[in-house]
């Protein structure tokens, strides 16, 4: 018994060290207020059209540049005019930043992005190549034909119900996020107990310009440990700058040296030249033609960046090395697949995406499916087996009063809980809310309606809480290739609607993360339900705004934006191959359409999935055996099949950060700087995105002026 017990200490003790990384606070405070409602506007106002503009014209993403100079703007305002911002207020406007930089790389500045993208796919030349011009609904984008596309206004009545329909979509998400994204944080955090790694990186960079220029004597400011206080000083005594804002700064100075060669001056020179001048290889130097000769259909390269190497401090370690060995074990398998025919696809002089892309079709989609798979059945059983040892913990040690401990409860008072049924129930009305749309705009039929059901209430909650899980050990996130594809073939349904329909496929694990962020910085929970209160109507109408500006000033995509129109059009041909395998054209008999017809049958690999589910199902127990972290796995699953690109640098601030730093700091010291570090990089980072972002508008303006 004493040998089980030491092994599962052992065990657990990585998770048990990053779990204790930021001490919970015990008090919670309010965090929303009028500085809240006015970084809203600012950041909509301001920072989105931003955001939109290098989207389309370079690809890159503002989102969290934004954020953070937002926070940083307002708290030098808020401390010249002697009101300085509470942790709380900051990790609430941090918030509310993020949410009206809402969008990806692809389609960046809220959600009428999507309407564009639109109108341009309904009518673009891949559709019309393939015999789709015509064939959209009038619920997913106005016709080809309409005036609403042809003048690009959404000032029109053909927009009403695609716009209605995404606002209601947008509505429904965040009811989701707030009631089965708290339902799985409760379960994660509270009951399973799990570190969430990641979560203090945004939480010690707000807390960070937080502490700047305040008080010791103030309880909020005051230090948890002896180590930041000055040798021979009281605890009382007044200090200027904390070690977390010291820190912080490094990192934005760091930030903003690598991002002048990064990002600075390619954007610079883009300005003067035909083409902008890199220093650095973008987005990653790519080695494969060069070494296909010795690792045959083995995509290589290496992305250069120097915040890989702070994320890699801030990883947990062994999920870093369960990372390090898929991409050894990739580079050893994939030869030997080539060799042995399984690899066919591949072709000598194949770059690192088309290299992938290859490899995926033939091994590497079908080995992730049932890896997926076996990583979920992984997590409902060590839940089940977590779950069940803490009943049996608090039946042997019950609490002095006699009193048996509800592990349902919420561990502390004052955070903004509310009761899990009330979440469950409002979720379940949400979901029934989505299906119903659904099936107001698609056939119903049998396989149809199964499956809208079967997403909604099952899958949903089910690789949420996957997510969930994963995020809470490792910091990482997994989910089953192709699962709403391979629904849409085996329902039986004909035409494209089902590919443009709002199946409600959600995957809402990352608000567990997200509610222990704020768990961290003492932020009561409501404040940040008052903030999308707030916050979403605005984004949605500033969104509609200014994309209705630039989408009416000059066509997107064209050359005015190359970003979108390199990115648009591969969408477009993406989506056009998915369509491609139920549409049923003019004259053609949907009886004879077959999914072994299909190219997407072609990728999938009964063999292969029940490979890596059974590999998985083998590889937890064997760790389980040794006593290793259970974090490998989760590393492993990163890695397999992947680009090796970023990883590289990744296993390199990892091994730095263990057998360096840590030793040089100490272990805890270093875990609890490395998230400052890496939050203070990524805004010098960003602070020079914005000022590339101020140059190209000023041109912009300039070159447009008649004089």
């Amino acid at each position: 018994m004493n040998a089980h017990r030491e092994t599962k200490e052992n065990r657990d003790a990585e998770v048990e060290r990053y779990r204790t990384l930021l001490e919970t606070p015990k008090e919670f405070k309010e965090g929303f207020g009028w500085t809240t409602v006015i970084g809203i506007f600012f950041c909509g106002l301001v920072m989105m059209p931003g955001g939109i503009y290098l989207g389309l014209m370079t690809g890159g993403n503002l989102s969290t540049a934004a954020s953070w100079v937002t926070v940083i703007l307002f708290m030098e305002i808020a401390r010249r005019a002697l009101q300085p911002l509470s942790r709380q207020n900051l990790v609430v406007l941090l918030h509310a930043a993020h949410v009206m930089m809402m969008g990806n790389l692809l389609f960046p500045g809220g959600p009428l992005a999507h309407l564009v993208y639109r109108a341009y796919l309904v009518g673009s030349d891949v559709v019309r190549d393939a015999g789709m011009l015509g064939a959209f609904p009038s619920w997913f984008a106005p016709p080809h034909d309409s005036a609403a596309v042809l003048e690009r206004t959404f000032l029109h009545t053909d927009w009403i119900i695609p716009i209605a329909i995404m606002f209601f979509i947008l509505l429904i998400g965040m009811i989701q996020k707030y009631t089965i994204g708290y339902f799985f944080f409760r379960l994660t955090s509270d009951v399973e107990q799990l570190p969430f790694p990641l979560a203090p990186i945004q939480a010690q960079g707000a807390m960070a310009l937080a502490e700047a220029d305040m008080s010791s004597t103030s309880d909020e400011s005051k230090p948890r440990k002896a180590e930041y206080l000055k040798p021979g000083l009281d605890h009382l005594t007044k200090r200027k700058k904390s070690n977390r804002w010291k820190i912080f700064s490094l990192g934005a100075y760091l930030g903003i040296g690598f991002g002048v060669i990064q990002v600075g001056i390619p954007a610079v020179t883009g300005l003067f030249l035909a083409k902008p001048f890199y220093l650095i290889p973008q987005p990653f130097l790519d080695t494969t033609v060069l070494t296909e000769g010795l690792l045959p259909a083995t995509p290589t390269g290496l992305t250069i960046d120097l915040g890989i190497i702070f994320l890699g401090f801030v990883l947990p370690f062994w999920a870093v090395m369960g990372t390090f060995a898929a991409i050894v074990l990739t580079a050893i398998i994939n030869p030997i697949l080539h060799y042995v025919g399984v690899l066919h696809t591949w072709k000598s002089g194949m770059d690192t995406v088309n290299t992938t892309f290859s490899n995926d079709i033939d091994f590497w989609l079908s080995f992730n499916i049932g890896a997926g798979l076996g990583i979920a059945i992984v997590c409902i059983y060590s839940t089940v087996r977590d779950f069940r040892r803490k009943l049996k913990e608090i039946r042997e040690n019950p609490s002095t009063d006699g009193v048996r401990e509800d592990i349902w409860a919420p561990p502390r008072k004052g955070r903004g809980d509310y009761p899990l049924w009330i979440a469950l129930v409002i979720y379940l009305i949400s979901a029934v809310g989505m299906v119903g749309l659904s099936l107001l705009l698609l056939p119903r039929t049998p396989g149809i309606i199964f499956f809208l059901f079967f997403f909604a209430f099952l899958y949903s909650p089910f690789i949420s809480y996957v997510n969930a899980r994963l995020l809470g050990i490792s910091g990482q996130n997994v989910d089953i290739p192709y699962i709403k594809e391979s629904a849409f073939l085996l329902s039986g349904a004909k035409g494209i609607d089902i590919w443009l329909a709002p199946i409600p496929v959600d995957n809402y694990g990352y608000q567990a993360q997200a509610f222990r962020v704020n768990e961290l910085t003492g932020v009561r929970f409501w404040s940040l339900i008052k903030t999308d209160l707030v916050a979403l109507p605005v984004l949605f109408i500033l969104s509609l705004l200014f994309w209705q500006f630039i989408w009416h000033s000059d066509a997107i995509p064209s050359e005015v934006f190359p970003a979108a129109q390199i990115n648009w059009e591969l969408q477009a041909k993406k989506q056009v191959l998915l369509y491609s395998s139920t549409f049923i054209g003019p004259g053609e008999d949907p009886s004879e359409k077959r999914f072994e017809d299909t190219e997407f049958s072609k990728a999938i690999h009964p063999k292969i999935i029940g490979g890596g589910l059974f590999g998985i199902l083998i590889l937890y127990p064997l760790l389980t055996f040794f006593g290793l972290p259970i974090m490998l796995i989760y590393g492993m699953m990163r890695g397999f099949g992947q680009f090796p690109h970023i990883m590289i640098l990744e296993v390199v601030g990892a091994m730095l950060g263990r057998f360096y730093f840590q030793k040089q700091y100490g272990s805890q010291d270093f875990l609890r700087m490395a998230p400052t570090l890496l939050a203070g990089y990524f805004t010098g980072v960003g602070l020079i995105s914005m000022a590339t972002i101020a140059l190209r508008l000023i041109k912009a303006a300039v070159s447009g002026t008649p004089f």
